[in-house]
């Protein structure tokens, strides 16, 4: 069974990007996350990542039915 909470770590390495990266999703609001502990530790429950997930797939098949390919753009 898959845990319910990541690490920034294992988000990051899940969507293959930096930790920093991470953190700056999680604190600008982009990703949704909470804070634990007295460390204030920084979690993102798994099916937040799903849906982050999935909005990027949307955004990015909007962006690009708007901009579609031009003969210079397939060289």
């Amino acid at each position: 069974m898959e845990p319910r909470f990541l690490l920034l770590s294992d988000v990051a390495a899940e969507l293959n990007v930096s930790d920093s990266q991470v953190y700056h999703m999680v604190r600008s609001g982009e990703l949704p996350a909470i804070k634990i502990g007295g460390r204030g530790q920084w979690r993102v429950e798994r099916t937040r990542l799903e849906e982050y997930i999935q909005q990027k797939y949307e955004e990015t098949a909007d962006w690009v039915r708007s901009n579609p390919l031009t003969e210079r753009d397939a060289e």
